[in-house]
């Protein structure tokens, strides 16, 4: 059976007061440490009293001790209040200035593309930042997941998101060993992928990822058939180059393979292009100091 819950409205409200006056055992040098009037500190400590429903303190017009209440409630309340301020201290830190853990969530191909040039400076530039990235093809909530940012193609980040663009526009490449395009052949249009082996992409959601071709402004899917099916571009990418078949591959992942004459392009007049890279990250009133520092590092590298 689910409990109900009051929040006690000002609970916290005179502990202050009361922690200075048990520590001075005056009210008035009390009020001097807290910057306020005596009255003020001796209205505080009434209304603590009669909230509590004990009496706190003996007072006499010589001196101030603490009844057994105010004892036990100094017991406990002394370092739960030094808790509390160190608390607030801790996270005014990490608000003013770049320190803390930033985690990202980022997929596997962005990595060496984009991130690794800059890890190393980063980490230099920023000591007190602990970087910390999950490299995953995975969709995550950056809320639930506990994520700072994340970095994704555009078309895929939400429209409740800031987003910053990290790369220009790309094409999605059709490309193939030399080996394997001398054995069955150059595609030259969509119907000729039904008598290759293509490699597919399975998505997060479970679904398979269409291979996307461009007809002027018109968007063609074609679902393609082929011995291997991945998680991520990489993988794609590795078993085209040993010539299982063809892969849709993000321009700037195939770049150096095509241009080592490792993967060939095909069907290059129908490319689809994307948006490009983003890095995304809930509003800008949550942007931390790290996670600014970070946006601008990256951008500055790129």
């Amino acid at each position: 059976m689910k409990q109900s819950y009051t929040i006690r409205y000002g609970a916290l409200e005179g502990v202050e007061v009361f922690l200075a006056v048990a520590r001075h055992r005056n009210f008035r040098r009390a009020a001097a440490d807290l910057g306020v009037t005596p009255s003020a500190v001796s209205q505080a400590v009434r209304a603590l009293e009669a909230r509590i429903g004990a009496a706190l303190f003996v007072r006499t017009t010589r001196s101030v001790g603490l009844t057994e209440a105010g004892q036990r409630f100094l017991d406990r309340a002394g370092p739960g209040f030094d808790e509390i301020v160190a608390a607030s201290e801790a996270a005014r830190d990490i608000g003013q200035r770049p320190t803390g853990l930033l985690r990202l969530s980022v997929p596997r191909a962005v990595v060496p593309l984009i991130l690794e040039p800059v890890i190393a400076s980063f980490c230099q530039a920023y000591p007190e930042v602990e970087l910390e990235i999950a490299a995953s093809d995975e969709m995550v909530d950056l809320a639930t997941g506990g994520f700072d940012a994340g970095i994704r193609l555009g078309q895929f980040i939400a429209t409740d998101m800031v987003a910053v663009r990290l790369t220009p526009s790309f094409r999605f490449v059709v490309v193939g060993s030399p080996d394997y395009l001398d054995r069955h052949g150059r595609p030259e249009r969509i119907d000729d992928l039904r008598h290759h082996a293509c490699l597919r992409l399975r998505r997060s959601n479970g679904a398979m990822a269409p291979w996307t071709f461009a007809d002027g402004n018109e968007t063609i899917e074609a679902m393609v058939s082929g011995p291997l099916i991945a998680h991520d571009y990489p993988t794609l990418l590795g078993a085209a180059m040993r010539g299982i078949g063809l892969a849709q591959i993000p321009r700037p992942v195939a770049e150096g393979t095509i241009e080592q004459g490792k993967l060939e392009p095909v069907l290059d007049a129908i490319a689809a292009t994307t948006p490009g890279v983003f890095l995304y990250h809930p509003g800008k009133r949550q942007i931390l100091p790290k996670l600014r520092a970070f946006i601008d590092h990256l951008k500055s590298a790129i």
